[in-house]
């Protein structure tokens, strides 16, 4: 005899239809794939400790130091291309560098270098990513107008600025946006916040019809 197979409630059928549409949304992908490029990274340092810069500028004077006109002293590097600010009381700020790595790498470098000068350094340095600037090209054309009232959290004022700027929230950064295809994002903490940025943003112009490929 055949037991009466037993059928799943409707609520089963209801949180797996979300669960399906939750998976389809989050793998999402744009039709074209964007083209992106770290541009900056900036990130600061702390030595937790006082820094003797005119003894610096003894151990290396090839660094800029005009203490009536900016406080801090500019280190350069060429590998990576890289200057980092050092403040006589132990912060650091690193700009130029392409990754995250490289931004590491820099700071590493610059203290490594101090020691070599003579310049007492104890401990390893708190490093902390500061910001990530990147620009990308989503290879079609842009209906700002159209996009200033459908995105929510745009402002677009073409007198003023070509671009529209885009406040997203998740993950927080703030992009501006260009009829061309073309923007920049910035705000970002981790390189992988660029990446899944663009691409949400991508996708939503294209669900929106606000973007166009000839």
């Amino acid at each position: 005899m055949n037991k009466k197979m037993k059928l799943p409630n409707a609520d089963v059928f209801i949180n797996s239809a979300y669960l399906i549409q939750v998976i389809s949304e989050s793998a999402a992908v744009p039709k074209v794939k964007p083209e992106i490029s770290i541009e900056n990274v900036v990130a600061s340092a702390t030595l937790n400790q006082k820094v003797d810069l005119n003894a610096v500028v003894k151990g290396y004077p090839g660094v800029e130091y005009r203490p009536e006109q900016f406080p801090g002293l500019v280190f350069r590097l060429k590998r990576p291309k890289t200057a980092t600010l050092i403040f006589s009381s132990g912060k650091m700020v690193c700009t130029g560098a392409k990754s995250e790595k490289e931004s590491r790498r820099a700071v590493l470098k610059v203290i490594k270098e101090l020691k070599k000068g003579g310049i007492i350094i104890i401990g390893k340095p708190e490093l902390k990513i500061q910001n990530i600037v990147a620009s990308a090209s989503l290879g079609g054309m842009i209906d700002l107008e159209k996009a200033a009232y459908s995105l929510g959290r745009a402002m677009y004022e073409p007198e003023q600025f070509p671009g529209l700027i885009y406040r997203m929230e998740e993950p927080k950064v703030v992009i501006l946006l260009f009829a061309s295809g073309k923007l920049v994002c910035t705000g970002a903490k981790k390189e992988e916040d660029v990446y899944v940025a663009v691409d949400k943003l991508h996708v939503t112009l294209e669900e929106k019809d606000l973007i166009f490929y000839e």
